[in-house]
């Protein structure tokens, strides 16, 4: 608890003056991105409510706008949970993902949006230099984040975030993070190299691939509990 309290605390500025539930989410799931909360953890709201120094009605708002996003789970008497997405979710979070990045690649990016893509694929070599695969992972949702960017879209940019915290709540599922990630660190190289080259087609097709790939291995680490 007092780990959740000093590391949450850090996170308060981002609440500005008024502590919304909304503000309040936005930061959990960013948390939950991180890899900061895994399925199956019990959140505290003392040490939540606490850390971000809010009152434990508007956190409560907070939980229950997760929940709708299925990255909670409510449990009667028992309290609040991070949810462990099915494999059915994660079928249908990779049909959505196939839309939504495979729009993004089509489209003619701009020079700086393709920087921040840039800089998050750097930030995952840096980290697997270091044999960080939990920063590798982390780094990896951002790339496919500023990847959506590209689609110049507010609201696809909100679905997008959602998103990929409940897959960075699947990457859990992943005994041998290394392994699962390592490959995607020169994949995200190859498919910007196509993108900044103007060659759309060949990118989506690339990521078409890419994201097969990923959906494999992941349902892969489910079977043994299907």
């Amino acid at each position: 608890m007092d780990d959740v309290v000093a590391d949450l605390s850090q996170d308060r500025p981002r609440l500005g003056r008024s502590s919304t539930a909304e503000r309040v989410a936005d930061i959990l799931r960013d948390r939950i991105s991180e890899g900061f909360f895994r399925p199956g953890q019990r959140l505290s709201e003392e040490a939540i409510s606490e850390g971000l120094g809010v009152s434990r009605n508007t956190l409560r708002e907070a939980f229950r706008l997760l929940g709708h996003e299925r990255l909670l789970d409510h449990k009667l008497n028992r309290g609040v949970f991070v949810r462990l997405p099915s494999v059915e979710d994660v079928l249908d979070l990779y049909r959505v993902r196939r839309v939504l990045e495979g729009a993004a690649v089509r489209r003619p990016p701009s020079r700086k949006a393709l920087a921040v893509v840039r800089e998050a694929m750097r930030d995952a070599e840096r980290a697997a230099a270091k044999d960080d695969w939990q920063g590798v992972g982390t780094a990896n949702i951002r790339f496919h984040q500023a990847l959506v960017s590209l689609n110049d879209s507010p609201r696809i940019d909100e679905l997008m975030r959602q998103l990929l915290a409940e897959l960075r709540l699947v990457f859990h599922v992943m005994e041998n993070p290394r392994a699962f990630h390592e490959p995607f660190v020169d994949r995200n190289r190859t498919l910007l190299e196509l993108i900044e080259a103007g060659k759309p087609e060949e990118a989506a097709a690339y990521l078409d691939d890419y994201l097969e790939h990923a959906e494999e291995l992941l349902v892969h680490a489910y079977e043994p509990n299907r």
